[in-house]
């Protein structure tokens, strides 16, 4: 019975490329039976990664249990971010960089999970650890990985470690850091080629604090002014989403790459607890300015929950 390894749902590039890793590390280590599957269709950052490295996407599945007894999570670990059925099969392992919460098994397992910028960080460690091989197309899918998530290590998510380990990802995989991670961070940013749903939604995670349902999306650009001009129409489209799917509140937090700073967006009942999270309000323009924010992990989660749970 094959093994699916998967990240979460609407993957981004650190969910992609650490399922295809953590599945080589298996594969080294004599556990040849897995498959590296997506919960959803690549990004255009993703698409650019792996056009560039010439390696064919996964596979997309809605269920797991349909196929198989046993999965392995990378990139997440809490339920609702993770397959529909994830409680009717067993997890094996999890490689994760993120908070630990609403996860339980029935048995034991393993588990690794370090606050680092990106999984494919963790695995790297862990491949590094073992004496595997890593070829130059596996480094370079690893770096890609740690580029998008610490967004080429300018986020506060970046540490020490993932500034020591990606110039020698990037040095086995043969790519300049600089331009490849530019031109793959700004892949992602075509807004114009997205429709409103591709933008609250591509990015998009659930969370439950102080017992409300929390949507939480975000989009990269190089120019906010993109996303000024379709606020109406992805306030529309968010408040349609948050009624169909039962979200209390949802937020949209638009990341202008180039200069490290963010906008929020946010419909639901609790918009004044959201501003204050964040020690702000919302302008006359319905705009929440948050200047230097570029992490939803450690700038927007945290103080969500603070807010929403003190």
């Amino acid at each position: 019975m094959t093994t699916l390894i998967f990240g979460h749902q609407n993957p981004d590039t650190d969910a992609i490329t650490s399922a295809m890793s953590w599945a080589e590390f298996q594969k080294q280590a004599g556990n040849t039976d897995v498959e590296a599957v997506a919960l959803g269709e690549p990004n255009d950052e993703t698409k650019f990664v792996l056009d560039h490295f010439k390696v064919a996407a996964p596979r997309v599945i809605k269920t797991a249990a349909n196929e198989t007894g046993h999965v392995m999570l990378v990139d997440h670990n809490e339920f609702q971010q993770s397959v529909a059925d994830i409680e009717d099969v067993q997890i094996d392992s999890v490689v994760d960089h993120h908070r630990i919460a609403n996860f339980h098994t029935a048995s034991p397992l393993y588990y690794r999970a370090e606050p680092v910028g990106s999984t494919n960080t963790v695995i790297f460690e862990l491949f590094q650890e073992h004496g595997y091989e890593i070829s130059p197309t596996l480094a370079g899918l690893m770096a890609s990985g740690l580029i998008s998530d610490t967004l080429l290590l300018k986020s506060p998510t970046a540490t020490d470690k993932d500034k020591k380990i990606l110039p020698e990802m990037a040095k086995i995989a043969g790519i300049d850091l600089q331009s490849y991670g530019l031109a793959m961070l700004k892949a992602g940013t075509n807004l114009a080629a997205k429709s409103d749903m591709d933008i609250i939604e591509g990015d998009a995670k659930s969370f439950t604090m102080g017992g409300k349902s929390i949507r939480i999306g975000q989009v990269n650009t190089v120019d906010l002014d993109d996303i000024y001009a379709r606020q109406d129409e992805l306030v529309a489209a968010m408040t349609k989403e948050a009624q169909a799917k039962g979200y209390d509140d949802f937020l949209l937090i638009a990341t202008d790459i180039l200069n490290s700073n963010s906008t929020g967006f946010a419909v639901g009942a609790d918009r004044d607890k959201v501003a204050a999270a964040f020690n702000e309000k919302f302008d006359a323009n319905d705009r929440l300015a948050l200047p230097g924010v570029v992490s939803r992990k450690k700038q927007v989660v945290p103080p969500m929950q603070g807010a929403f749970e003190g």
